[in-house]
């Protein structure tokens, strides 16, 4: 298969008609929310009722619906695949929000958006496509002052991971660090924490990875023969497998927080 083949199955795989595209719940996306919400009225923030938000890789919109729920105001829900965006629009009609949600097929690095015109950027398992820093430092320039941003990012949980763990995210994701390194850099690029926590082990396994192994299940049987096809549904196996042995080591962490008002981020060294 050539490149464009193989983004095609991945896209086979991780199909709009899953529940999720990713690890989390409904129950963490309303934490970080509330944790958001809470801050508010001892700062000066922007008007609940008016939001202006953007759901920064929003998938099939499983977070966007709950964003929509929960808030007064505009979603601006980008994704690249116009699939999930048609599916986000079937889940949020169903809902009865879709009048909220405004639908915007674009690249995450390519975004065309004026700088300061939102109040709220939300981001579930995302970011990793512009690399953390540099997803902060986009999210940084888009937010008005004082504006709050939600994510997830992939990170160590316990230090000295075993060494089959290590070895598997040095060839998937070699740029993992732990929380602590995260944190430096939230500061580093103008923002306040107020909050982080990491997502329960059902979110990764009720939630995400038993659709997708019912999928891949259904997937084998139609390309036992295709060796390339297998393959890379082997490899996803292989992930979920080491999410059951190694959990206590890795996971997502939800970071909360809120654009400075005063003062750029420190020079990147």
């Amino acid at each position: 298969m050539d490149k464009q083949e193989q983004m095609q199955f991945f896209r086979e795989i991780f199909d709009s008609s899953l529940p999720r595209l990713g690890p989390g719940d409904d129950a963490s996306t309303r934490k970080a929310l509330d944790i958001w919400l809470s801050a508010m009225p001892r700062r000066k923030a922007p008007n609940p009722a008016k939001l202006r938000i953007l759901d920064l890789g929003c998938g099939n919109g499983t977070q966007t619906i709950q964003l929509a729920k929960h808030l007064d105001g505009a979603i601006l829900a980008v994704d690249n695949h116009q699939p999930y965006l048609d599916e986000l629009k079937r889940r949020a009609e169903a809902a009865g929000v879709s009048e909220k949600i405004r639908l915007y097929l674009r690249d995450m690095c390519d975004l065309g958006l004026k700088d300061g015109s939102f109040d709220l950027i939300w981001s579930e398992g995302a970011i990793f496509v512009m690399g953390f820093r540099k997803g902060l430092e986009t999210c940084h320039g888009l937010l008005a002052p004082g504006g709050g941003l939600g994510l997830s990012e992939l990170v160590w949980l316990r230090p000295e991971p075993p060494a089959e763990c290590r070895q598997y995210f040095a060839d998937v994701y070699p740029v993992m660090v732990d929380n602590d390194t995260n944190l430096a850099t939230i500061r580093d690029c103008g923002f306040e924490l107020l909050g982080h926590f990491s997502p329960p082990e059902s979110a990764w396994l009720d939630c995400y990875y038993a659709p997708i192994e019912e999928r891949l299940q259904s997937l084998e049987k139609m390309h036992a023969a295709d060796t390339e096809r297998m393959k890379m549904i082997e490899a996803i196996q292989r992930e979920i497998e080491s999410y059951r042995k190694y959990s206590s080591y890795y996971g997502y962490m939800f970071y909360i927080m809120q654009r400075r008002y005063s003062g750029a981020h420190r020079e990147l060294r």
